[in-house]
């Protein structure tokens, strides 16, 4: 993995510095004169991580300062949110967040020591993947109309493993089964790779998984993939149907990653931020990596990505207002 983060790295750098005009002194009234702190709020290694050590040295070289990645893991990504919260609104603190972060924390917790809503200014979209509706090799279902088929026949008896309560794979599980009025059994793991290895094993029967983390374990035929989460089949796994083509609608789900500064930062330095941050997503081998990776760059406005903010909260809303989730 460091070997593929400094090959971004390299690439974002190269081109940096025609990626905005007039190159790194194209920058608002002097900002930044000072290193640029990047709050990541999950350990080292996962989506959010990767996603912000892809672009710190494009954005180094366009704008003159380093960008120090900072992990503050803890809480379901509230520690290193609230953290952000709290900053001085001056573009020297910045944030990588989820869809956890910034969108299902809001519905999903009784208290939350930061408002995605208002504590933030969006700066872009930055990369968005779908999930994959994947059944155990021993599972009888193989696609989506057997499975709700089953489901209905078996009522509660189906089992979706997910990497926790209030994950996005957990949440499209809850969606699906609304969407199908059917019924199941959730079984939250401590993280995706235990929720994997016993869906592998068949201890399990279905989930939704991040299409990187399976794709491997789908063409090896460990794993059975019945539909694709997303607005179009996916290019490494063609032959597996979105579930608008299976038949369920109103289903589309990506997890998604995206940069925040504090409420009250200067609309100068928001703008030039956020356009330094498509700049160095959209160079091209970096987005060739990211692509690799299973990510999708978006690469979107402050404006795109704060009407698309509150639509994901709305809609995490009903989801989860509708199956009684809440914790503490």
């Amino acid at each position: 993995m460091n070997r593929l983060l400094s090959a971004v790295a390299a690439a974002a750098v190269a081109a940096a510095g025609a990626a905005l005009p007039g190159g790194p002194a194209a920058h608002a009234a002097g900002y930044p004169d000072k290193p640029v702190t990047m709050i990541v709020p999950f350990v080292p290694g996962g989506s959010s991580d990767i996603t912000a050590r892809s672009v710190t040295p494009a954005l180094t070289k366009l704008l003159g300062q380093t960008f120090v990645v900072e992990n503050k893991p803890g809480a379901n990504s509230a520690i290193g949110a609230q953290a952000l919260a709290r900053a001085t609104p001056d573009g020297y603190t910045m944030m990588v967040g989820s869809i956890g972060t910034f969108a299902i924390n809001e519905a999903l917790y009784k208290t939350l020591s930061y408002n995605p809503s208002k504590d933030f200014e969006y700066l872009t979209q930055a990369v968005r993947n779908p999930n994959v509706l994947v059944a155990a090799p021993n599972f009888p279902a193989a696609t989506v109309a057997e499975l709700v088929d089953y489901a209905r026949k078996n009522p509660g008896k189906v089992s979706y493993a997910s990497s926790g309560t209030g994950s996005s794979d957990h949440l499209s599980a809850v969606l699906f089964r609304q969407r199908t009025q059917s019924t199941g059994v959730d079984v939250p793991y401590r993280g995706g790779g235990a929720a994997i290895a016993d869906l592998i094993g068949g201890q399990v029967n279905v989930s939704f998984q991040n299409l990187g983390a399976v794709q491997t374990h789908i063409k090896a035929g460990k794993l059975k993939a019945l539909a694709i989460t997303g607005e179009a089949r996916a290019a490494d796994l063609p032959g597996v149907p979105t579930l608008a083509e299976a038949g369920i609608e109103d289903m589309v789900v990506y997890s998604w990653q995206g940069f925040a500064v504090p409420k009250g930062t200067p609309a100068p330095v928001v703008q030039q931020l956020s356009k330094a941050l498509q700049a160095s997503l959209r160079e091209p081998q970096t987005e060739k990596t990211l692509q690799g990776l299973g990510f999708e760059v978006v690469a979107n406005t402050p404006q795109q990505f704060s009407a698309f903010q509150q639509a994901e909260v709305k809609r995490w809303k009903d989801v989860i207002k509708q199956a009684g989730i809440q914790l503490e």
